[in-house]
């Protein structure tokens, strides 16, 4: 992988940025999307795909599995735009059930084949998966499912062998905590199974709902869809059918969130396109608490003359990340970029993963004033002045780095907001989330550049 960097000009706190920015398909439905396509008798076509490195990563390993995945090109916006945003992909050629390590280590959402994979092909065998690296995220609760389903597990070294030779069968599953890796594989599991299996405590993030709904048309018999307790009924092995139903993937909410975030701090009048507002009404709520003039249409948000400094932004005194319909843990690493900028003391406590605030020294570095109640809990006090480190400092590492996907977007966000030069390292992560950034950054009068180190 050739290493690549952000170079930025940061606009030192003056709101210049203006114009349109349209929203990609979620990244977070699409992969699973992808997934589900094992469990269908031919070629399924998804539309509205994000080009991000995710995408391709996935698209690798069903590769390596034997699918057939073909990128098709359709008419972008522009009418002199080409894009490349359906998919379509046959299982049909599948000829192996054994994860890639290399690639299931670099992403962990590559736990989501196991599901199909058992209930298809009665085994799978699969790496413990990967990813950004912010936290445990320990997969027991996808092992004890498959053990309460009938499959038999077995454990070498950092490998799971899985077995189900008489097909996944019914049961209850209570997850402990609600999980969205969890919900989504084990639904997908229990689809060619047999019985009803009822799982509670469910994830119910409108991604799942996206690849759900879509099974249904296909064929599957899935209940109580967005709430916390789904009944799958399987098909007893009978594969699915997509003939007249192709996937259609939701608007990303997190880019959504992300460049909100970034307009409420840098723009004067942003608008965002091809959204779902009703997916991040947490963060409009926030932002509008805040003092952001925004305003919302059915598919779009806008925020119109952004001129108050953000000096004279109102801080948020507690905000805690939660599952769906709560404030998104994806978001918060943009929240605190943002919160450094307002005018007092804001506390922000992360419930879902315990090791989300490695971006926290990178901002400390250039001018944020961040502190630690607790490993979980920090004190954002602002408003403070982001600036560029002299060069004497650099040797003692002024680059920025970005620690995952949305931290890296964070520090995107400091360095536009701030004064002086920076640079951003590691920005194979930002792209894992987030389709040609700084080109659309760059429309709306951003100086972004991306440079091969």
């Amino acid at each position: 992988m050739s290493q690549q960097s952000f170079n930025i000009t940061g606009l030192a706190g003056e709101k210049t940025l203006t114009g349109s920015i349209s929203i990609q398909g979620a990244k977070n439905s699409a992969l699973k999307a992808m997934a589900a396509a094992i469990l269908f008798d031919g070629p399924v076509t998804l539309e509205n795909i994000p080009d991000t490195a995710d995408v391709a990563t996935m698209t690798e390993v069903l590769t390596k599995l034997g699918a057939k995945v073909e990128k098709i090109k359709v008419a972008g916006s522009n009418s002199q735009e080409v894009v490349e945003s359906v998919l379509t992909i046959d299982s049909t050629s599948i000829t192996s059930t054994d994860v890639d390590p290399d690639l299931a280590g670099a992403m962990r959402a590559s736990v989501v084949l196991t599901g199909p994979l058992l209930a298809r092909f009665g085994k799978v065998s699969f790496p413990t998966p990967g990813g950004c690296v912010i936290g445990a995220r320990p997969i027991d609760l996808f092992i004890d499912g498959y053990k309460k389903m009938g499959a038999h597990v077995d454990e070498d070294k950092c490998t799971y062998q899985i077995t189900a030779p008489k097909k996944l069968h019914e049961t209850e599953i209570f997850f402990n905590k609600q999980t969205v890796g969890g919900t989504e594989t084990l639904m997908m599991a229990a689809v060619l199974g047999t019985g009803t299996t009822i799982l509670k405590n469910c994830a119910m993030e409108p991604e799942i709902v996206n690849v759900a709904e879509w099974l249904n048309n296909c064929g599957a018999d899935i209940r109580g869809v967005g709430t916390p307790t789904m009944e799958i009924t399987g098909t007893n092995g009978k594969l699915l059918s997509a003939k007249k139903h192709p996937f259609v993937t939701i608007p990303d909410r997190i880019e959504t969130g992300s460049f909100l975030l970034l307009g409420a701090l840098c723009a004067r009048d942003l608008t965002i396109t091809d959204c779902e507002p009703k997916h991040i009404e947490s963060l409009i709520t926030l932002l509008k608490d805040s003092g952001v003039p925004i305003t919302v249409e059915p598919t779009t948000i806008k925020i119109v003359n952004n001129v108050a400094p953000s000096s004279l932004l109102t801080p948020v005194a507690d905000v805690r990340t939660h599952e769906y319909p709560g404030f998104p843990t994806d978001l918060q690493a943009p929240l605190v970029a943002y919160l450094t900028q307002t005018n007092g003391e804001s506390k922000v406590f992360e419930t879902i993963y315990e090791g989300r605030y490695k971006y926290v020294e990178d901002l400390n570095k250039i001018g944020a004033h961040i502190t630690f109640l607790n490993p979980r809990e920090i004190v954002v006090h602002g408003p403070t002045e982001f600036k560029s480190l002299s060069e004497k400092d650099l040797s003692a590492g002024s680059v920025l780095e970005a620690r995952d996907i949305r931290a890296g977007f964070a520090v995107v966000m400091a360095a536009l907001a701030g004064k002086g030069q920076f640079t951003i390292t590691n920005i194979h992560l930002i792209d894992r989330g987030y389709e040609k950034l700084e080109q659309r950054l760059q429309a709306l009068g951003a100086k972004i550049e991306r440079k091969a180190n």
